[in-house]
């Protein structure tokens, strides 16, 4: 490991871009920023194909929804991420990843690079399971109570 590898953290800030129904699929939608870096209209657009062409089929092919998840819209220091979560079976939650660098024409491998996500989604996706068991995993699961549910944090720090 180099020094090159390593990457100084700094806070990023979140924002809540509300949600998304798209057919039937209700996300809760984040942006997480890097300095200087902004989600805009086009980000957007991107990330809602991404759930329509690439997804919902996911959704599909693996059966037994709950109709709810998030996403998280990253623009960070070298390329965008867009990561679509959606939860199973009550208690499995499920993720497509796209990421491209902002040098390439193209987005990386995610099946060949078997990449989770960095430090700050993880703050987002934590946020997300403590909504997810306080609110679904429970007696009377609350699907109102899990989509009005938000991280409580405008930086993962």
């Amino acid at each position: 490991m180099t020094s090159e590898t390593i990457e100084i953290y700094h806070p990023r800030g979140i924002s809540n871009l509300g949600q998304w129904d798209i057919d039937g699929l209700k996300l809760k939608v984040y942006g997480l920023v890097a300095d200087n870096k902004k989600v805009d209209g086009p980000l957007a657009t991107l990330a809602q194909s991404i759930v329509r062409q690439e997804v919902l089929p996911r959704v599909v092919d693996e059966g037994d929804d709950n109709g709810m998840g998030f996403v998280i819209i990253h623009p960070g220091e070298l390329g965008v991420s867009i990561l679509v979560h959606w939860w199973i079976q009550g208690s499995v939650l499920c993720q497509h990843i796209y990421r491209k660098l902002y040098s390439a024409t193209v987005p990386m491998d995610t099946v060949k690079r078997p990449v989770i996500a960095c430090v700050w989604e993880l703050a987002l996706i934590n946020a997300e399971q403590e909504a997810w068991r306080k609110t679904m995993m429970k007696c009377e699961p609350s699907p109102s109570g899990y989509m009005g549910a938000r991280a409580d944090f405008e930086e993962a720090a």
